[in-house]
């Protein structure tokens, strides 16, 4: 961005909403609110007038809904697209369709009301924005590509495998590429930590299991690991692992953030390279920060597998980029390569 602010349209069905939101955004120096629209057919009107660089588009709308809308805007002219969700199930379902159809990220009002409580969000608005208006038009409106890999398993494992997927922003797209890509018969237990607020992080599990052939479900304190599954971490929970009885567990845990979030990356994969030992293989995806990147030197140090997320399918740079600086990415792979490496490596004896 020049020095010019950059311009950002506003569609809720709430004046308060507005307003709140106006508040925030027209409080930085280098953005502004052009224009604002309370539902999604006034929204196309607006965009097409203003033309801004980024749109916060509210979920659930009279006349037009939020899905509708941008399904409309991303047709008609693509742009950068916040959504602004409840933490309700259907909310968070609706969300995870949004980023699937090409909306960048989304925030969410704090439960109960539209109540001056979104000031708290304030911060983590403004920051995604910030990361929004960095990411090119083309990423958005280009379509992920799930190619299945039928790899049949070759020979019996030594030695059981386990994945470790970390993304943040953008995360959901790449997590499409690579979960519904996998054969059902993989032969090792994935873990997905993916920075989501709760009740996200479970649309997500439902998601992502109704479209692959693997089980995907959000991991449960106490469950026993088995292959074939993905266990995604749910919000708000720091997952790791134990051994009980010869059992790999999962156990959930309610530590400090780290990295400013929780679930962090860098703990479920401090876990599982102690447990798996140079059978870990560590996916670090998209998002923001530098989450994954201690998480990859455990991993390097008892000599697994790491790869990273190529710059090219990023949504956001930063994770990947964090691991690859460092020197711990064995490969460097588009989200639509990552299966088949997958593949690939959990059948290396």
């Amino acid at each position: 961005m020049s020095n010019a602010k950059a311009r950002i349209v506003i569609v809720d069905d709430s004046a308060f909403m507005r307003m709140v939101l106006k508040d925030i955004i027209d409080s930085q120096p280098d953005m502004q609110v052009v224009g604002f629209a309370k539902d999604g057919l006034e929204a196309l009107e607006v965009i097409a007038e203003k033309k801004p660089d980024l749109v916060t588009l509210d979920v659930e709308m009279p006349r037009m809904n939020g899905i509708e809308t941008l399904k409309q805007i991303m047709a008609k002219f693509p742009t950068r697209v916040i959504m602004v969700s409840s933490l309700t199930e259907e909310g968070a379902d609706i969300t995870l369709t949004a980023l699937s159809l090409g909306a960048v990220d989304f925030v969410t009002k704090p439960a109960g009301s539209t109540s001056l409580s979104f000031r708290t969000v304030a911060d983590e608005l403004i920051q995604k924005i910030r990361a929004a208006l960095q990411i090119p038009i083309s990423k958005l409106t280009s379509k992920p590509t799930v190619a299945k890999v039928s790899l049949k398993i070759k020979q019996p494992i030594l030695g059981q495998k386990a994945v470790v997927i970390g993304s943040s922003t953008g995360g959901p797209k790449s997590l499409d590429q690579i979960i519904p890509a996998l054969p059902k018969d993989f032969p090792a237990p994935i873990f997905v930590v993916q920075h989501m607020p709760p009740v996200f992080t479970k649309s997500l599990a439902m998601r992502l299991n109704s479209i692959s052939e693997l089980n995907v479900k959000e991991a449960e304190d106490g469950e026993i690991v088995k292959a074939g599954f993905v266990y995604v971490a749910p919000g708000d929970w720091h997952m790791g692992v134990k051994v009980v009885n010869r059992d790999v567990k999962i156990f959930l845990d309610k530590s400090d953030k780290i990295n400013n979030v929780r679930p962090a990356v860098d703990f479920t994969l401090n876990y599982v390279a102690e447990i798996y030992k140079s059978n870990t293989i560590a996916v670090i995806l998209t998002g923001m920060g530098r989450d994954g990147q201690k998480g990859a030197f455990k991993v390097k140090y008892y000599s697994g597998k790491v790869i990273a997320e190529d710059e090219t399918t990023c949504a956001v740079f930063g994770m990947p980029k964090a691991v690859i600086e460092e020197g711990y990415a064995d490969f460097v792979l588009p989200a639509y390569k990552i299966a088949e490496k997958l593949v690939e490596l959990v059948q290396e004896r």
